[in-house]
């Protein structure tokens, strides 16, 4: 490996196929180029630098480079000392002015719902100076050359304390990168210097194996390792057949009809989670709806004795401006800077009101420690009293969403990331072995604190469109290298009933296989007693498929185009959607099953026209000839081989079973 860092006025990276020059420090989003520096060391494994600027008044911008050949990376450090007190600090870090022979970038979002993808840079060409660009990724990022086979990732080893951002300039020819550390004007007072974490940069000859390297290095940097007992989570959840309409009876009658299909078909179904609607208004979360006359301990207590771990939903940081929290307590939430009043984080209005009578929705301000101990009060009680044992905590995103910019914090002095963890680990003691799957939630900040994390918006019943299969085949791609190691991967639940959606047969079959080819959380809300024969056999093989993680042999691959569709309500502004050049998308999973030695692969088309497709199976990492079973039409090929050619209908798929022996009828 080619991967070399020089200095000679400005800094330059040199990889492989990717070169990254003209690095410059950056300190509140002024480029440092007015400076003198002095080389403090100068070998070839290890550098220090020490930038003086009148920006910086007697302080000094510190960068520190070390090679370790014996992992193949570079590491970078940098931090501000001697600074001003007066100086008010909200990021610093680096720009590179220019990056040669880049293709495609990862732009990969923070939260369940800021979606990650490969953003193919020329593709960008026909977007207005002024329209919105997929320019802004978090933690890390990938970069993709147009000639070489070795991709470049750059990304930080530690996420607890502070939000790292990644900004790409393709407005320039070549596109600048600007990667910085949001101090976010943490209190300074008793450090000597602020310092980033580590930003780690390697090649890697293969994307996703690249991108598995990464997350193993966050993995041991994390200051709490990551939950991963190897037990997947499985089971059924209320919310989407029966969304806010649920009282104790209904509740109470699916669960025998859950219970009945999971004894008599022997499924390994291990939570059975109700979701919201038994709560009145955002943020009253002791307070229960009078369709649960008995409470939710008793509902708990029953789920328990039917043989399921007991879940419930909550929006920790949610509080409606109609709840009785808001109203007893309005110096609880954070306050807007530019209004001084309540941060309004979310609204909902007229006909698109909720299901709640909130028609605003502000942040619970954690850094208040009235707030806080509240905060505490529900999660013991909910843990402690009423016995809830599987946590699924939603717009986790609120309290990570906004610096002092915007947001007016009770107690100041505290970064985004450093606000949202006081609740992150309040929780984690409270519900103690619980299990925590967080929705809407920072990936990143999260590592070590909950069991699983939503790598997608929510699921729907369209293909296309806001809330629809898009976010699930896009996301769980670009996400999967993290399942298993940082936490188990939650696809949101797949959808398994015959009718009242607007997806095809084929449709509902590709996306339940796609999600559960991941080998991640595995929940669904369909009413299992409704199930035709084909959709039940198809949910006892995605659960019977076990926890190992998918493969995406081809990721990065294939180019990105961007239509133009209508925003989503209320703005209805112009926007851009990515979609692959090549519709395919290929999944492998190794050892499935309880079968020792049998493979799977997946391939799905999600375009609008038929393909075809040839693979070769060494191509894909395994052994040749295999034999081949289509687990859909549910035969076997009459001949071992050494590939497949298939042609593929518009958005469906071919699941083929691969072993060395073979398939017995």
């Amino acid at each position: 490996m080619r991967l070399a860092v020089t200095f000679s006025g400005s800094l330059d990276i040199e990889a492989d196929s990717i070169v990254l020059r003209d690095g410059y420090p950056v300190v509140n989003s002024i480029v440092l180029k007015d400076f003198q520096v002095e080389i403090v060391q100068d070998e070839p494994e290890h550098k220090l630098l020490r930038y003086q600027s009148p920006v910086l008044g007697d302080g000094v911008f510190g960068l520190e480079i070390r090679r370790d050949r014996l992992l193949d990376q570079v590491v970078l450090r940098y931090w501000l000392e001697g600074l001003d007190p007066s100086l008010v600090l909200t990021s610093f870090g680096l720009q590179f002015q220019e990056i040669e022979n880049l293709r495609a970038y990862l732009r990969n979002g923070y939260t369940s719902w800021d979606g990650s993808a490969y953003v193919d840079v020329e593709a960008l060409a026909d977007f207005g100076p002024h329209e919105i660009r997929p320019d802004t990724g978090y933690a890390m990022t990938q970069l993709l050359p147009h000639h070489g086979e070795k991709s470049l990732l750059l990304g930080f080893d530690r996420h607890d304390r502070f939000q790292n951002v990644f900004t790409f300039d393709t407005l320039r020819c070549p596109p600048a990168l600007t990667v910085l550390t949001l101090w976010d004007e943490k209190d300074r007072r008793g450090l000597s210097r602020c310092e980033s974490e580590n930003l780690i940069i390697f090649e890697s000859d293969q994307v996703e194996k690249g991108l598995k390297k990464w997350v193993e290095i966050v993995a041991q940097a994390s200051p709490i390792p990551p939950r991963n007992d190897g037990r997947q989570i499985t089971g059924w959840s209320s919310w989407y057949n029966l969304y806010a309409y649920i009282s104790e009876e209904i509740i109470l009658r699916y669960l025998e009809r859950v219970k009945t299909v999971v004894d008599r078909e022997q499924l390994p179904m291990r939570i059975f989670q109700v979701d919201d609607g038994f709560t009145p208004e955002m943020g009253d979360w002791l307070e229960v709806k009078p369709q649960f006359p008995r409470g939710i301990k008793p509902i708990l207590d029953d789920i328990r004795r039917a043989g399921f771990i007991p879940g419930l939903w909550i929006g920790p940081f949610m509080v409606g401006n109609r709840s009785h929290l808001y109203r007893d307590h309005p110096d609880w939430v954070a306050r807007d800077r530019t209004t001084g009043g309540p941060l309004v984080q979310w609204r909902h209005v007229g006909e698109e009101r909720w299901h709640k009578l909130s028609e605003e929705y502000y942040i619970l301000d954690a850094t208040h420690p009235d707030a806080l101990d509240y905060l505490r009060e529900v999660f013991h009680t909910w843990r402690h009293e009423w016995g809830c044992e599987y946590f699924k905590t939603d717009f986790m995103h609120f309290a990570s969403d906004h610096g002092p910019d915007r947001a007016i914090w009770h107690t100041p002095g505290f970064t985004r990331i450093e606000v949202w963890r006081k609740v992150g680990e309040m929780i984690r003691e409270e519900i103690g072995d619980a299990l925590w799957l967080g929705s809407g939630c920072p990936l990143w900040a999260s590592i070590g604190l909950v069991d699983a994390n939503r790598i997608a918006h929510d699921v729907g019943v369209d293909w296309r469109g806001r809330l629809s299969a898009q976010s699930l085949l896009n996301d769980l791609a670009t996400r999967n290298y993290a399942n298993h190691i940082l936490w188990q991967a939650d696809p949101d639940c797949i959808l398994l009933r015959n009718e009242h959606h607007n997806l095809s047969n084929s449709e509902v079959r590709s996306l339940a296989l796609y999600a559960g080819m991941s080998g991640g959380v595995m929940m669904t809300s369909d009413d299992l007693q409704e199930l035709s024969a084909n959709r039940l056999r198809l949910w006892k093989f995605i659960l019977e498929m076990g926890p190992n993680a998918c493969l995406f042999p081809y990721l990065g691959t294939s180019s990105l185009i961007y239509d133009r569709v209508p925003g989503d309500y209320p703005s209805h502004q112009i926007t851009h959607e990515a979609r692959l050049v090549d519709p395919v998308i290929v999944q492998l999973r190794r050892e499935v099953g309880s079968d020792p030695g049998v493979d799977a692969v997946f391939i799905i088309n999600t375009g609008t026209h038929p393909v075809q497709r040839s693979f070769q199976f060494e191509a894909l990492g395994l052994n040749s000839p295999l034999h081949v079973f289509d687990w859909i039409e549910n035969q076997a090929l009459p001949e071992a081989c050494d590939h497949v050619s298939l042609t593929l209908k518009p958005h469906d798929g071919v699941l083929l079973l691969l072993s060395e022996k073979p398939f017995r009828k």
